[in-house]
Order: C-alpha cells, then structure tokens, then sequence
C-alpha cells in the first residue's frame, strides 16, 4: 500500500477540515461522535479521489477497531460497575469515610488526598467530581474557601483516576494502544506520580492554611447522616474496590478484576441494602439515581448505567477508526516524522512525546486522539532507541491526559462547568496536578536512566 498518494495540499485539508468538524461539535454541544463521522466522510472522499480503494480503506478501519476490540467490552462493564457501587453501598461507604477523615484538618489538603483516593475506585475524573467533588464543593463553602479554588484540588485529584486507575477507560485505552499491561505499566508509573503526588499535596497543604476556618453549622454531620440512613455503611464494604486494585497489580486481567468488582457489588446490592433483582437490572442498564431523602445527596449519587456509555463506546470507535484512516493513509505520520525524525536521544524522545500528545488533545477538544495517535506512532521509535513501551505509556497518561481540563474548549471542562458552573479560566491555575504531572515528567526524563525495550511477540 502506497502511502504516499495522498498530496500535501489534501493532507492539511483532511487535518483541518476534521479539527473544525470536532470543534464545532464542542461549539454546538453535539457529541463529538458526530465530529469523528463527519472526519471519516470527508477522509473518505479525499481519499478516494487520491487513489485509495473502497476496499483498502474500509481493511484500514476493521483493523483499528479490531486491534482495540476489548476496550469496548471493558467501557460497558465500567459503566455497569459505577452504577453497582453506587446502589449497593460501596461508593457512598467511600464518601463517608471520606468525610470523617476531613473533621479537623486542612480542608483543601484533605479534598485533594480524599478525591484522589476515591477516583481510583471509580475509575473516572468526572464520575469522581460529579459525586464527592460535588459534595465537597457543598462543604467546601463553610470554610470560606473560594469555589474554584477547592475545585482546583478535587480536579487534581479526581485525575488521578485518568492516569492509574486499573478500570478507567482512557488508562485501559492507553495500554491498548501501546501493547503494555497494567502490571507492567503501573511500575513505570510510579517513577513519576510520587514526586507528582508529594509536590501537589505539599502545595494545597500550603494554601490550606489560608481556610482554616470551622465548619459553619453541621454540614458533615448531616451528610453522613444522610448516607447511613439511606445505606448500610460498613468498613468491610471497601474490600472488594480494594481487592479489585490489588488483582490489578497482581497482573489480573482488567476484564476479570472488573467483573468479579461488578459481581460482588450486585451480591452486595442484593444481600445487604435489599436492592431487588428488578431495580438491580434496571441500574445496570439505565443507570443509578439516589433516593433518599436529602435533595443534596441525591445530586451526588447519579450514574448512567450502560446506556451511558454508548455514546463514549462510539465516541471511541470513531477516534480510533479516524486514526486509522490517518496512519493507513499516511497523513499523520509525515508530520510526526518531522518532528522525531532527528530525536536520537531518550531524552529527547520523551519531550517530543508529551509534546505530541499534549498538542493532539489540545486541537481536538478530547484526549482520546492524544492516546491513540503516539500510542500507534511511536511504538517503533521507541524501539528503535531501545525505550520500553511503559514509558510510551506513563508519557503519555502524565501529558496528554491530565491537561485535559485545564483547557476551557476542552470536553472535560465543559463537562466540569456543566456540573460546577466554574470556568476552566476560574479553576485551571489551582488545578496544580495538571501542571506538575507534565513538568515532572519532562524533568526526570533529563534524570532517569530508562529500561530496555521488552521484546513483545
């Protein structure tokens, strides 16, 4: 296949015209699906007149989403899971926790650490800022801390989820896409997110200090309140997040860890907050609401079930068959070539990389393009200079994934503003994880001496 049919002048046309077509998706609050559709259309006919076969492009396609075809099954099960967590206790449990962890210290300190740990569980930022963050930004105002302020730190921390969750999407989406495990990469990762994690609490226990005001009439109290009289709360109810992390790290394949998490919330469902099989089903599939009898509570505890999810699975899909059209045809890689053609130190190799992905997210509103497109591109440059694949992997999640919200045209921030009514503009200076992951990252790999490239069959 001749990849170099396409001439330079439909190369820009196809890369821009596809970048308004999904930017203006954002602009008109139409899902990015439609974007990534109108993109393959458009390449299509491009492609075509510059000699490409119906045939070939359509092989190009299959073989992309054939490559990430576990990926779909993993967003469906993820989705099923939240709801799961919510109805049968194990999510609310966490918030409880939570927020008896928070009496007494450094409010904006603990949000951050508390967010942090939960979105872990979840396995997504904005299902984690959409549950506890909400809450917190509740709390929050009796502390006198400013509304973006606090949502800096739940955002830092609910990103967290994007980058080492064993059942988040665009994690999972990152080792497909550069053919590495989550045993082998969460190694890797934490070369970086230790000193990321330490240098990001440091700086919200600093500005902490600033709000130590108490807590204006009983707004923990009563929350927790809410939570056990709605919920049977218990201690043992986080072992099964937990032990879901813990097969993850065991090398546990994610499917399997995320169905047995699924399985044990339904035994739990059913068993200990006496969830019929009905309302259990109908969770699943159309989503959770919370019922109880706060209004405030009821806002937290929201999930969309599997039918939330396949708007994501196709928004997926579309990216993935939109770069493989690009990387079949030839049109990315001349350009990613020009900027990787003359790397020829690991060092450097990890700058451009960030750079790539980080520019990829920015243009297209998403991170899903800044995933896929190094993730496929780069493998054999890393290679070449005999890099693992888990630092393709850990270079991206770092850059290209978390400053995703930091962006006000950015789905995530849109999403944020829809759930918080705060601007990107507002909030994104206090977002501190957002800036250190990539500065961090750039950082150590002027310092680190790298692993050899693992053979993979």
């Amino acid at each position: 296949m001749n990849q170099n049919k396409i001439s330079k002048k439909d190369r820009y046309m196809v890369l821009i015209a596809s970048l308004l077509l999904i930017v203006s998706c954002i602009i008109l609050k139409l899902s990015l699906f439609y974007g990534f559709l109108g993109s393959i259309a458009l390449s299509f006919v491009i492609f075509l007149k510059n000699g490409f076969s119906s045939k070939e492009l359509l092989s190009m396609i299959k073989q992309g989403l054939i490559e990430c075809k576990i990926l779909y099954g993993l967003i469906i099960l993820i989705g099923a899971t939240i709801s799961i967590w919510l109805c049968s206790g194990i999510v609310p449990t966490m918030i409880y926790y939570g927020l008896e962890y928070m009496k007494g210290i450094n409010f904006l300190f603990a949000a951050f650490i508390i967010t942090s740990i939960i979105s872990v569980f979840m396995g997504t930022a904005v299902g984690t800022i959409s549950t506890i963050g909400l809450a917190l930004l509740g709390i929050g105002k009796g502390f006198g801390i400013p509304q973006h302020i606090l949502l800096g730190a739940i955002i830092s921390g609910a990103f967290i989820a994007d980058k080492v969750s064993p059942i988040s999407g665009l994690f999972n989406l990152t080792l497909t896409t550069t053919k590495t495990t989550y045993r082998q990469t969460i190694k890797s990762m934490f070369t970086t997110l230790i000193p990321i994690y330490l240098i990001t609490s440091v700086i919200y226990m600093f500005i902490g200090k600033g709000y130590n005001g108490a807590l204006e009439g009983s707004d923990l109290y009563n929350l927790q309140v809410s939570i056990k009289e709605a919920f049977y709360i218990s201690p043992f109810l986080l072992i099964l997040p937990i032990m879901i992390v813990i097969m993850a790290f065991l090398g546990v394949e994610t499917t399997k860890a995320i169905l047995i998490g699924l399985s044990g919330g339904i035994v739990v469902s059913f068993s200990l907050q006496n969830i019929d099989f009905i309302n259990i089903i109908r969770a699943i599939l159309w989503g959770y609401k919370g019922t109880t009898a706060t209004a405030e509570l009821n806002e937290i505890l929201i999930s969309g079930g599997i039918i939330s999810m396949i708007e994501v699975i196709l928004i997926v899909m579309g990216a993935i068959a939109l770069s493989s059209l690009f990387e079949g045809a030839g049109i990315i890689q001349p350009i990613i070539n020009n900027i990787i053609s003359k790397v020829r130190s690991k060092k450097e190799l990890i700058l451009k990389t960030g750079l790539i992905s980080s520019i990829l997210t920015i243009i297209t509103c998403d991170q899903t393009v800044g995933i896929i497109l190094p993730g496929r591109l780069l493998k054999e440059k890393y290679r070449e200079l005999d890099v693992d694949n888990t630092v393709l992997a850990r270079t991206i999640s770092d850059t290209g994934t978390i400053i995703a919200p930091l962006m006000p045209w950015n789905v995530n921030a849109l999403i944020i503003l829809i759930i918080s009514g705060v601007t990107a503009l507002d909030y994104a200076p206090y977002a501190v994880l957002c800036y250190v992951s990539p500065a961090i990252t750039i950082m150590l790999a002027y310092l680190t001496k790298f692993q050899r490239q693992k053979l993979r069959g």
